[in-house]
């Protein structure tokens, strides 16, 4: 029987972080790290099995050098009696052998940053009993070194959510609006108190409602482009959600496509509440709030423990869905008029904007959107380049010196933003007086010969500008090209097929939204993309995509 949910109830979101120990003040200090904890199937499996669960200790030094003498990582492994089986994964990670009684790696040097110690593939023991735990902790030894421990609680049995695929229209059109049903299972051997849901929209879909028990973010930080420009939504669902039931969510989640909606993603998952990935700083929710009614509340939960059992198989509490919004985004190339003496060096910004409506990101690949082509009239030597562009032959072909080139490529980032400016800040020598000497901008589609028209852009006459110096007339004029009107949609996959080297020099006067959507995913397989993944880290789940095989919407 389905169970109906609310938003309702408010709570606060809860991280539980591992605990550590001083070390001697003498030594440098390593830090051992690894999940907080981890859930087994019941033996023998769902497939008659014994299912494997696989735990990584890691080991990390945060110094500014290498420490270069032996070290010892030792886990004992006499509390896994009649718990769980152990065996060392594939990929174990330094040089390391298995005892009955004990788990022995070596490493010859500590590299600075994060490095992997062991990993180990853990099954329920035949005759273990659902409930039963045991801690698996690591520790480590080296002369001059102090290590701090990590532990992991290993338990048979567990909760496990499991998030249904909603069924939404991928195909659409700014302003469209569609519900997110969220329905859920719990397909475990424990109950779980508190449900934390989690949505995560790209800069071109809306969520509408806005609930007193949700939480609101945005994702801006420039020191992560692979995520920058998207909302994170996490609401908190009390309640004991009991093994073998299935909820719903009772109340409208609408997703809305923004004007500038083009290619764009949305994740959606459900957590144990403790277990849901930090959220970027929160920002004060509308003013109008609506509240949703429960045709039939789970039953309330008692006190929460302090740290509930690890899900069984996190990687199907997420689903992922794209949207390809019929829509156009007009690149423009800005037209530049210098003037200059003889052995005078003059500056020039050469770029483009996006006159809209639409932002464009490929999310996917994270290849360049648009590509500046520059060619440098006669009479100037160009003396100064930005990052993010290069020298090239005249023809487009390869040259080996960057300073001095007939023609430059710059490209930009995966993302350009919907009323964004781009910009490539140049300096040239102007070595002769040419009267009116003229080159060209030209942006579009990454070429090996230089650019073509973007198939999204439906005005291809503004795509190239002239680029004059000591012009004869008050300034440049867009040199005409043919001009189309095509307008094709984005398909479901949105993959773009050029490749170009993204600009770090590039410019922003708009908003600059980026995503980091990878291939949708099925909850049951594999997740493999580029720059995201899930990871178990201290009793939380930092949320990333999935390649699906053969579902793309």
């Amino acid at each position: 029987m389905r169970k109906r949910i609310s938003l309702l109830a408010a709570g606060a979101l809860v991280a539980l972080g591992p605990a550590t120990t001083p070390a001697h003040a003498a030594d440098p200090v390593f830090t051992l790290a690894g999940p907080a904890g981890i859930g087994l199937r019941p033996h023998p499996g769902q497939s008659g099995e014994p299912q494997k669960t696989s735990v990584e200790f890691r080991i990390v030094n945060d110094s500014a050098k290498t420490f270069d003498r032996q070290s010892t990582f030792t886990i004992d492994l006499s509390g896994l009696k009649g718990v769980a089986d152990v065996a060392l994964a594939k990929e174990k990670g330094a040089d390391c052998t298995l005892t009955a009684a004990a788990v022995t790696c070596k490493r010859w040097a500590l590299w600075t940053g994060d490095s992997a110690v062991v990993k180990l593939d853990l099954s329920a023991a035949k005759d273990s009993k659902a409930g039963a735990s045991a801690d698996l902790t690591v520790t480590g030894a080296a002369e001059g070194a102090t290590f701090r421990s990590a532990t992991t609680k290993v338990r048979v049995g567990g909760p496990d959510l499991v998030l249904e695929r909603a069924r939404l229209k991928a195909d659409q059109k700014p302003g469209d609006r569609q519900n997110l049903s969220i329905i859920f299972a719990n397909e475990g051997t424990d109950p779980v108190n508190g449900v934390v849901l989690e949505m995560r929209t790209t800069h071109g879909i809306d969520l509408v409602e806005q609930y007193d028990n949700c939480s609101y973010s945005d994702d801006t930080g420039s020191g992560r482009p692979w995520t920058t420009g998207w909302t994170t939504v996490q609401c908190l669902l009390e309640g004991e959600y009991e093994p073998g039931a299935v909820y719903g969510v009772d109340g409208p989640l609408t997703l809305k496509a923004a004007p500038h909606a083009f290619i764009d993603g949305l994740t959606y998952a459900v957590y144990a509440a403790g277990d849901q990935p930090k959220a970027a700083k929160n920002r004060a929710p509308a003013a109008a709030r609506t509240k949703l009614a429960a045709a039939k509340q789970a039953p309330k939960a008692a006190a929460r423990s302090a740290q509930q059992p690890a899900d069984l198989d996190p990687w199907d509490n997420i689903q992922e869905f794209d949207f390809a919004t019929r829509n156009t985004a007009d690149l423009v190339a800005t037209g530049v008029s210098l003037k200059g003496k003889a052995g005078e060096t003059v500056t020039a910004d050469f770029g483009f904007r996006n006159d809209g409506p639409a932002w464009v990101a490929y999310l996917r690949s994270h290849e360049a959107v648009a590509r500046t082509d520059i060619v440098i009239p006669a009479g100037a030597k160009v003396t100064k380049v930005p990052a993010g562009c290069t020298g090239v032959n005249a023809d487009g072909t390869h040259r080996d010196q960057t300073l001095g080139a007939p023609r430059y490529f710059c490209s930009t980032g995966h993302v350009v933003g919907e009323k964004e400016t781009f910009t490539y800040p140049f300096q040239l020598k102007i070595e002769k007086v040419v009267a009116d000497a003229k080159g060209a901008i030209t942006v579009g589609q990454w070429t090996p010969e230089g650019t073509t028209g973007q198939r999204w852009d439906p005005n291809h006459a503004n795509d190239k500008a002239a680029f004059v110096i000591n012009a004869k007339d008050t300034g440049p004029a867009p040199t005409a090209t043919p001009t189309t009107s095509a307008t094709p949609a984005p398909t479901g996959s949105a993959t773009p097929t050029a490749t170009a080297t993204p600009s770090a020099s590039a410019t922003g006067t708009g908003v600059t939204p980026n995503g980091g959507l990878a291939s949708t995913g099925s909850s049951a397989q594999a997740i493999a993309l580029g720059g995201a993944v899930l990871l178990a880290v201290g009793g939380g789940l930092f949320l990333a995509f999935r390649r699906k095989a053969g579902g793309h919407a």
